[in-house]
């Protein structure tokens, strides 16, 4: 959850807040229940350890958002056969179901936030209940994939009544997760402003101690918030999650997070679980996202914001991608190694600003392509759900909300993870590894091309005509097959070629919007 959008969830009316805390003080709120008994912990690891270079790394992996767990379960060997390294989905933990419009949806009962909004640990949710869950991470492993969950563990809901497991709740008071009024930062009286939100996104005692768009922001400091947390979250590596995107991780104090991770047990590979860190653009010291790197990953948005101006900047639409021939480091991003880097992820993609989507078609994909090529950070490649102009609207699903399996055939579901330009280019991506970035072109405007050491060869072209450049590719003499259009299967290409002389230079033509790569592994 990104911390600058304010419509991404209802915000709970000041007097109702009022109420509930005042209640809460005056000993009128309902008793508070028994917590219920916590799963045994693991030994904790050294006191003051933090996410470092163990831990697991996630390679290439697909976003499939508020996909089912069957819908996940059986694409997953497709995705292995591609070659990704893993797949991210939604909260699995249990959310408000909400029961009326309203309360920041006019239009859909059921908005895509639902599942941000966290009542209990349990696993029934939109996308499934337990066991599918369950079977959908020892599918997706038995494919050799691995699956990392978005873990929302800085707050719980801010409106409702009734989870989509049937629980019950009040304002600060949750009986299935054990939670009370003293276990928020609000009833307590550690956020400072007047009404419990955050004013200044640059005060960290706001942006760590206060509701976040009106959801109720959890005492991670305290050890039974943090031992509740590392029970839920282990029970996830338990079935077989190797690790988590941590939603609004900028809304936690660096030491909570380190006291949750240390708290958490090893994967069934014997790694520390992969930790990626939301952690929003733009706030100095130790809200930046550089600081959080000495704590996890984080999530590349800086990069976000970069890679859209490039492709979309100027009035006329049109960007000058040229100058993402520095992109990362060399452009005031965070390190490489300790990024997941993407295009859009559901955030963003719902925003639509300062961001790429679907919606920009044939942009977006090659945005998707030049990423996959780039080297920068984990990438990441978003699929999810189409929607209209009310960026409120839900993935399909029926009366009561729950999601309908997924399907690339029926135009409600994006599926950019198995389009053909973007498979082309999760191989090229996995077989040039790290190999170094040279003879870079960039002599054109919105138009780019280097190679992966001497590996593979990638151009790409952002302009609404074709464009021919010759080039050094680093590569040997020989006739290629161009990955993005298929690559090279059973010995012959299914696409276009590119013919590269005996000095290792090539002419080739670059389509309108497109993308033209090749490896040694698609010379015929």
């Amino acid at each position: 959850m990104a911390s600058s959008r304010m419509l991404r969830t209802s915000v709970v009316g000041l007097a109702s807040l009022a109420a509930a805390l005042a209640a809460a003080l005056s000993g009128t709120a309902q008793a508070a229940p028994t917590a219920p008994q916590l799963a045994p912990q693991a030994a904790p690891a050294a006191v003051g350890a933090k996410a470092s270079g163990s831990m697991q790394e996630p390679g290439v992996t697909a976003s499939l958002w508020e996909w089912s767990w069957p819908s996940i379960a059986s694409e997953c060997p497709r995705l292995g056969a591609i070659g990704y390294d893993g797949v991210q989905v939604a909260p699995p933990q249990d959310s408000v179901k909400r029961t009326s419009t309203g309360n920041g949806s006019d239009a859909y009962l059921h908005p895509w936030w639902e599942v941000y909004q966290v009542v209990d640990y349990g696993l029934t949710s939109r996308m499934g209940d337990e066991q599918q869950f369950r079977d959908m991470v020892a599918d997706c492993r038995k494919a050799g994939v691995k699956v990392y969950v978005d873990a929302v563990i800085n707050h719980t809901t801010g409106q409702g009544n009734v989870s989509y497991g049937g629980k019950t709740f009040t304002p600060y008071t949750y009986p299935d997760a054990g939670y009370v009024p003293d276990d928020f930062h609000y009833t307590v009286g550690a956020c400072p402003s007047a009404d419990g939100g955050i004013a200044d996104f640059n005060n960290k005692t706001q942006v760590w101690n206060c509701n976040l768009v009106g959801l109720e922001d959890l005492r991670t400091e305290t050890p039974k918030v943090q031992a509740r947390l590392a029970a839920y979250l282990n029970k996830l590596l338990r079935y077989g999650v190797s690790g988590f995107r941590v939603d609004a991780g900028k809304h936690m104090a660096p030491a909570d997070l380190d006291a949750i991770y240390d708290r958490l047990d090893r994967t069934k590979d014997g790694k520390r679980p992969y930790w990626a860190l939301e952690v929003g653009p733009g706030s100095p010291g130790v809200l930046s996202p550089e600081a959080y790197t000495e704590h996890g990953d984080v999530l590349g948005l800086d990069g976000v914001k970069q890679i859209y101006g490039a492709f979309t900047s100027y009035s006329d639409h049109q960007g000058d991608i040229s100058g993402l021939a520095t992109f990362g480091s060399g452009s005031g991003l965070t390190r490489s190694s300790r990024t997941m880097s993407f295009i859009t992820n559901h955030d963003t993609n719902h925003d639509q600003a300062n961001a790429l989507t679907y919606k920009e078609g044939p942009q977006y994909l090659l945005a998707t392509e030049w990423l996959l090529a780039d080297g920068y950070g984990s990438p990441q490649v978003f699929s999810s759900f189409t929607f209209g102009a009310d960026t409120n609207q839900g993935p399909p699903s029926d009366d009561q909300g729950l999601i309908d399996r997924a399907s690339c055939a029926d135009g409600r579901w994006t599926c950019d993870h198995a389009k053909t330009g973007v498979v082309g280019m999760v191989k090229f991506h996995q077989y040039v590894g790290k190999a170094a970035k040279k003879h870079v072109y960039a002599d054109q405007q919105n138009v780019l091309a280097f190679s992966r050491g001497t590996k593979g060869w990638a151009g790409f072209n952002n302009g609404t005509s074709a464009k021919t450049i010759t080039v050094k590719t680093g590569l040997k003499k020989g006739t290629y097959c161009d990955a993005v259009t298929g690559g090279k299967v059973k010995g012959a290409c299914a696409g276009t070629t590119v013919t590269v002389s005996g000095s290792g230079r090539a002419t080739v033509e670059l389509p309108a919007r497109a993308a033209v790569a090749f490896t040694k592994q698609t010379r015929l």
